[in-house]
């Protein structure tokens, strides 16, 4: 699905269309013949049915998100896993909007090791760590707003592709969304006109912070589709949308640590999820999406307590391993191996840094380590080499563990 826009500057309705029900909004004709698509009040009238399958996903989402949060608190030191999980999402995030970058490459630049074969795209992987990290610390004094919401599209889109549309401002424009060269005729959805995205948006922030008995997890589902279905700005708006569902989750306290990102399963069940957004558009499924919701949700929960375990079980098979094999050299290849979980990327002229040891003693150390299966060497050069903690990139990228 590709977003694109139309500079018209009107949004005068003709006449309406209505979705079944008008349970999630109406379409309205345009002077210019199209169809846009005006999102009613939540939550949805008449209300989401929370019986049968959804009841009984809700309550398994509801274990698996505390069984993730449990393991988190095994962790040595949680905030490295944050810091891990924060980029991993900004990969899986920004892959779904057309992006290469890996997490290797997004890890590296950050290292500063430069490589020719770096996607050119990693600025805007780099961009969603900075956006992420601006809104959980924003989250401390700032609610989630309309405003907040600009704050992080413009850390978003700070200098990358895209940033020529409006950075940090709500359209003023049509947009629409559909395949590469459609037009709003043949879109698969046209957003409300920009002239209701403001009024669209306050009623939305209105839901978030009014009273309601709904479960947090149905709020959470329920603002992702809006926000989606208003698309207030030019570009963005997925990425945007998907760092909205991370920071109401810690900002409700369903995670004490920001660890869970659906971009994984969205980008496995892609046409999937577009169909079951539009579902709710056309027939007012509701139910449809917020199942879907719930089992991304319990997925991606499940594999990240998984996830917790392999790093504990690595992290336990390595700190064995350089004890008994570096002797004397042991305290510093443990101060090495510890960096290694921030910093994954290595040269040797930083292992000086890190232990206080000259230079021809770190040289030493880093060709111990590759010994015992710790670091990989990946330049292919005789100077200024570059090495990785393989086994546990691996780890976050999904593979095997064995050390």
């Amino acid at each position: 699905m590709e977003s694109v826009s139309a500079r018209d500057g009107t949004s005068a309705v003709e006449e309406v269309s209505t979705a079944p029900g008008r349970r999630a909004g109406r379409y309205v004709a345009q002077p210019q013949g199209y169809r846009a698509f005006m999102p009613g009040p939540l939550p949805p009238q008449p209300p989401v049915r929370l019986e049968g399958e959804l009841q009984a996903l809700l309550s398994q989402t509801d274990q698996a998100l505390g069984r993730l949060d449990g393991s988190i608190q095994t962790l040595p030191d949680p905030d490295l896993l944050v810091f891990m999980y924060v980029r991993k999402e900004a990969v899986l995030s920004s892959q779904i909007e057309g992006t290469q970058s890996s997490l290797q490459d997004v890890l590296a630049a950050e290292a500063r090791i430069r490589s020719p074969d770096r996607p050119r795209d990693v600025d805007e992987v780099i961009n969603y760590v900075t956006a992420m990290n601006y809104g959980l610390d924003r989250l401390e004094t700032l609610p989630i707003s309309s405003r907040l919401i600009q704050e992080i599209h413009a850390q978003l889109l700070q200098g990358v592709r895209g940033s020529q549309m409006q950075l940090g401002e709500l359209r003023t424009s049509q947009n629409w969304i559909g395949p590469a060269g459609c037009t709003l005729n043949e879109a698969t959805f046209v957003p409300p006109p920009h002239r209701e995205v403001p009024n669209a948006l306050g009623a939305l922030e209105g839901f978030i912070h009014g009273p309601t008995k709904l479960p947090v997890l149905i709020q959470v589902g329920l603002v992702h589709a809006q926000f989606e279905t208003i698309h207030p700005f030019l570009d963005g708006n997925g990425r945007v949308g998907r760092l909205l569902i991370t920071f109401l989750l810690c900002q409700r306290g369903i995670l004490k640590q920001p660890v869970l990102y659906l971009s994984h399963f969205f980008r496995q069940h892609r046409s999937d999820y577009y169909d079951r957004l539009q579902a709710v558009r056309d027939r007012g499924d509701w139910e449809g999406w917020l199942a879907f919701f719930l089992r991304g949700v319990a997925e991606v929960s499940a594999q990240a307590a998984d996830t917790v375990r392999h790093i504990l079980t690595l992290r336990e098979e390595h700190r064995t391993l350089v004890t008994e094999r570096l002797g004397r050299a042991a305290a510093d290849g443990h101060r090495v191996l510890d960096s290694l979980y921030r910093r994954p990327f290595l040269t040797v002229a930083r292992v000086p840094e890190i232990t206080g040891t000259n230079y021809p003693a770190a040289n030493r150390l880093v060709a111990r380590l590759v010994q015992i299966g710790v670091l990989e060497e990946i330049s292919g050069s005789r100077r200024n080499r570059v090495f990785r903690y393989g086994p546990y990139l691996r780890v976050l990228e999904g593979g095997e563990t064995a050390v």
